[in-house]
């Protein structure tokens, strides 16, 4: 059978690190990357005997490449603070690595939190499970996945995400994530004009709604569907405000005027 590494990225995680690690405590092994917590997340990774190493945070590909590199077995299995493996699923893995995997990776579908509820719409299928030699991160600012040098599989019982308990959080994540975004493109010469920022939002709202079925979800799918749609709109927005300010700096405004357009959503 081979042995599988489970490794996250912390950084104030005691709400969810318990409910996390616990789910994964059957694993060969559990590696915590944390970025200096100041809550109980490094005595939780203790009590569940993780490997625990502390570093500043160094963008989330980038931190969970690094997590990657301080696992010792031959597959890995990526989870964030906030997520967890359940009963069927760490049955499935385990009796995939019984014997010689088909695949190189494994992507797994994760039910997700929404408000008040799980979601009962289709999982969301995330790039999990892998051969640690065929498998790194993505050097992305937001959303760093795994990315795969080989055939990529899919497993069939699903992982949980608690990351959304309420509106302000999910709108405070968005706004965060939406910057990361603009950053992103910025960097790969990325530009949109204003039409992006009206249609855009629409499809995905579409998307979230109707082929997504967020429908099925009654009012949370419905507000989680305009949330999506604003955070495309956020994305788009932001990313034509940078290149605003790039164009016209401080002529637009009154003579001697502050210099404040390098708000810190906006890369400088």
């Amino acid at each position: 059978m081979y042995k599988i590494s489970v490794f996250v990225i912390t950084f104030n995680n005691a709400k969810t690190l318990e409910n996390c690690l616990k789910s994964v405590r059957w694993a060969d092994e559990i590696v915590v990357l944390d970025s200096f917590s100041t809550d109980n997340t490094i005595s939780i990774a203790e009590k569940y005997g993780a490997r625990i190493f502390q570093q500043a945070f160094l963008g989330y590909g980038p931190q969970k490449q690094s997590a990657l590199e301080k696992t010792t077995h031959d597959w890995a299995l990526l989870l964030d603070a906030d997520e967890e493996v359940t009963p069927d699923l760490q049955s499935e893995i385990q009796e995939l690595l019984r014997t010689e995997p088909e695949h190189d990776g494994y992507k797994l579908p994760r039910r997700e939190q929404l408000f008040w509820q799980m979601s009962k719409a289709s999982c969301n299928y995330q790039l999990r499970l892998f051969k640690k030699n065929s498998g790194k991160l993505s050097e992305h600012a937001v959303h760093a996945d795994p990315e795969v040098n080989g055939s990529v599989g899919t497993l069939r019982k699903p992982f949980l995400h608690y990351g959304e308990p309420n509106i302000h959080m999910k709108v405070e994540k968005i706004n965060g994530y939406s910057s990361g975004m603009v950053t992103e493109k910025v960097k790969d010469g990325k530009k949109n004009g204003l039409l992006t920022c009206i249609f855009y939002p629409i499809w995905t709202f579409i998307q979230s709604y109707i082929f997504k079925r967020g429908f099925l979800d009654g009012s949370a799918g419905f507000i989680g569907s305009v949330v999506m749609a604003n955070y495309s709109f956020l994305k788009y927005a932001k990313l034509h405000e940078y290149y605003q300010v790039q164009k016209y700096g401080l002529s637009k405004l009154p003579p001697n005027a502050p210099d404040n357009l390098n708000p810190p959503d906006v890369p400088k």
